[in-house]
């Protein structure tokens, strides 16, 4: 059967999964977002529906602090013996472990492990676990180590052992640990998380090695693709279906201009074979199969059972005080500034704003695709000069769009403001009724189109902004993607509220197969 990838489109790096039974859960990085690690459930690989978030106590992680890309870094989650196990970094702090008996229930206080590294790795055999990590043992060299520890506790049960350097791509992470017939073999990622990333495989009759290096690694990258449709494909999980059938879930990217993108990292899914004892990427049986295939690409041919189907607009339900899995919040949130249900979402304005590494009074979803329209029905009535409120499309505290109604010395005002960096330009400035205000982002690849209706009139364009100046590769070292939501800033002490009516986020895949 034919699909397009990515299976889970806009900001989600880093992708792990699990199945139990013929359900699969999957996760993602969240960085400085919260509540972190967004939980998704599919039973057909194809068609996900987030169910929850691992962390969800704003007291157990210290995300105040975390600067851009910061935050809770490449989680990866495990089931054993009825119990979910997500382990991830926390920028800063170290590394953690929570648990649950439902995925899409609460998840546990987390338990810290005291090992160096990044993207830490869970695997058990023999009600034993292990834990994996890219700390180096000796300075100046690339390492993948591996120690038992209490799954309860997090504590050592042995010393940390080196067993895999990688094969000198650079940049070595992202390792996961499998028991496949009669090898443990050893996945990780290589190159950087950018134009020349790869995942790479070595196998051991012994779980601590020696290992040995996959004769045709890198098994995936996107590195030589002319075609430049699918880029920076690295970082994955491997895993077999309840059918048989074997699957790589990992990032990559899809451009939107020329050699950027500003979705972020994108969750892919590609089929596997095996030859000789190592894992291919391609499916044997499709017929565009051919040896030596490497690839990520948009259009699959893979052994699915069940077609992709089309991506519904996104509606909160603002009768209900219960938020939704899919709102984010930049860092530690105040939740007295925001107030859902009886039919709106009030927020009260923060004098802290995106340029800062506080919490703004920001409630966001992830855009959804880069064809997508977003849309907010509000009224909002400012207090004080600086008072403002509306629609933004943010990639990091630098680099973002606002489109809202503001107070000046002049009068209430509609207005569009882009910042990029030191840049930042008006883009549109004009007078302002009160009323109710509609404002809506249109997004394509290359632009977004800011439209307003006031007091329920038509909507008129306000101006086009190109998604340029929003690209992760502009922004440098940012590893994120954009979001959008509604916000409110204020000029200072202020009593101004915005209420909103309607939240509709209408975006996916363009075409299902």
């Amino acid at each position: 059967m034919q699909y397009r990838n990515p299976v889970l489109t806009g900001f989600h790096p880093d992708p792990s999964i699990c199945r139990c039974g013929e359900n699969y859960y999957l996760v993602t990085s969240s960085f400085e977002y919260f509540p972190g690690i967004p939980v998704y459930r599919s039973t057909d690989l194809v068609n996900w529906t987030q169910i929850g978030n691992c962390v969800t106590d704003p007291d157990a992680f210290s995300l105040e602090d975390a600067k851009d890309s910061g935050g809770i870094w490449a989680p990866t989650i495990r089931y054993e013996n009825g119990v979910f196990y997500v382990t991830a970094t926390l920028d800063g702090r170290g590394n953690f472990i929570v648990s649950a008996s439902d995925p899409a229930g609460s998840w546990s206080a987390p338990v810290w492990v005291p090992v160096g590294g990044i993207d830490p790795s869970l695997y058990f055999e023999d009600g034993r676990a292990w834990y994996c990590t890219n700390a180096s043992l000796h300075p100046g060299r690339e390492e993948i180590t591996l120690e038992e520890i209490d799954i309860r506790t997090g504590a050592l049960l042995s010393a940390p052992r080196t067993i895999w350097e990688g094969t000198g791509g650079g940049f070595l992470e992202g390792p996961h640990l499998y028991r496949i017939g009669d090898f443990c073999y050893l996945m990780a990622a290589e190159g950087g998380t950018n134009f020349n990333h790869m995942i790479t495989v070595a196998r051991s009759r012994s779980l601590f090695g020696p290992y040995e290096s996959c004769p045709h690694n890198p098994i995936l990258t996107n590195a030589w693709d002319t075609s430049k449709q699918v880029q920076c494909a690295g970082h994955g999980d491997l895993f077999q279906d309840h059918r048989g059938n074997w699957w790589i879930v990992h990032l990559a990217t899809r451009l939107s201009r020329r050699t950027m993108t500003h979705l972020g990292r994108e969750t892919f899914l590609t089929p596997v074979h095996w030859e000789e004892g190592w894992p291919c990427v391609g499916w044997e049986s499709s017929a565009s199969y051919s040896p030596g295939q490497k690839k990520a690409a948009l259009l699959c041919d893979g052994p699915l059972w069940a077609p992709r189907k089309e991506v519904p607009a996104w509606e909160p339900d603002l009768n209900s005080s219960a938020w939704e899995p899919e709102w984010i919040f930049l860092r530690r949130p105040d939740c007295s500034r925001y107030r859902k249900g009886n039919g709106r979402l009030r927020i009260t304005p923060s004098e802290v704003t995106f340029r800062e590494k506080g919490s703004p009074s920001f409630a966001a979803v992830r855009q959804p695709d880069f064809d997508c329209v977003i849309e907010v029905s509000f009224t909002f009535e400012p207090d004080c000069t600086g008072d403002e409120a509306g629609l933004a499309v943010l990639l990091s505290s630098e680099f973002h769009y606002r489109a809202g109604k503001k107070k000046t010395a002049f009068g209430n005002v509609l207005f569009v403001e882009k910042n990029a960096e030191d840049f930042r330009q008006t883009a549109c400035l004009s007078p302002v009724e009160d009323g109710p205000l509609t404002l809506r982002i249109r997004a394509d690849k290359e632009f977004y189109s800011f439209e307003a209706s006031v007091n329920g009139g038509p909507f008129r364009e306000l101006c086009r902004a190109s998604t340029r100046f929003l690209a992760c590769e502009v922004a440098g070292r940012c590893f994120t993607g954009v979001v959008t939501g509604a916000y409110a800033f204020a000029g200072g002490p202020s009593r101004a509220v915005m209420e909103i009516t309607a939240v509709t986020v209408h975006g996916g895949p363009d075409e299902m197969l």
